[in-house]
């Protein structure tokens, strides 16, 4: 047998084995694809009913959020829309231009880059058939990531329920506390609106239950002033006139 022969041998095994494995690999990837999405489906359900405060554990997951509606919303109009289908990934679309729109620098306080031009929300109807919660996707940059998360508002669409982050890559025991139970803690039952202006953010410190203001301030978190300035800012923007706040507005009037 000659030097070539074995080399092409050796090359040969090599290229069977790599198809082989490719093969593996793939077929792996098809069959688990389903389970993956279904975990991913799950997982966000989980956060949705967390942020509103409505997650009891101990009971299945998909039984919860029977009561949750999912609505889609043109952010320009503030109004329901049928464009888009169940299955929708806002976050998928905010990266397609002709999905969203590029935020001019001096609205984008959030640093989103591009926002979608159609929102999902989330909805919990009483027994009246009112909205009793209302669950509003909200993102921004904080110091080293951007913080995905929801927040969930009562029935006034003022009054905070919740608010939890379940996508960030901030500082573990300083940004990253963002995920303490004990400020979330802090948030239901804060405003959001004052005057007609978004006013809820994080303050340097603790917040002075007895000052005038404390109705729509949070702790800052400890050692983390970019994180919890990142904060501030996406509320600002996802509740102000190019987020929510005309969807919020024609939710109020009955006229979204």
């Amino acid at each position: 047998m000659s030097s070539n022969d074995g080399i092409g041998k050796i090359l040969g095994v090599a290229l069977a084995l790599c198809i082989v494995c490719s093969v593996i690999v793939s077929t792996a990837a098809v069959v688990l694809k389903p389970a993956q999405e279904a975990n991913k489906s799950l997982d966000r359900k989980r956060n949705i009913l967390q942020a509103a405060g409505m997650l009891e554990e101990g009971r299945s997951v998909e039984e919860q959020f029977a009561v949750v509606e999912e609505r889609f919303v043109d952010l320009q109009s503030g109004e329901f829309t049928d464009s888009v289908t169940p299955g929708y990934d806002q976050r998928a679309a905010a990266k397609d231009p002709a999905t969203s729109r590029d935020v001019p620098s001096d609205e984008d306080i959030a640093k989103v880059g591009r926002q979608a031009s159609v929102a999902q929300v989330y909805l919990v109807r009483g027994d009246s058939g009112d909205y009793e919660k209302i669950i509003l996707p909200v993102h921004g940059y904080g110091l080293w990531s951007t913080l995905y998360g929801f927040l969930a508002l009562e029935s006034d669409g003022n009054t905070v329920a919740g608010l939890g982050f379940y996508d960030h890559g901030e500082t573990p025991g300083l940004g990253g506390e963002v995920d303490n139970p004990r400020w979330k803690a802090l948030w239901p039952g804060k405003k959001v609106y004052r005057d007609g202006e978004v006013e809820l953010g994080l303050k340097k410190g603790a917040v002075d239950p007895t000052s005038s203001d404390a109705d729509w301030n949070v702790d800052g978190l400890s050692g983390a002033t970019l994180t919890s300035r990142g904060v501030t800012n996406l509320i600002d923007f996802w509740l102000g006139d190019n987020g929510f706040a005309p969807f919020l507005a024609n939710l109020r009037n009955g006229e979204a």
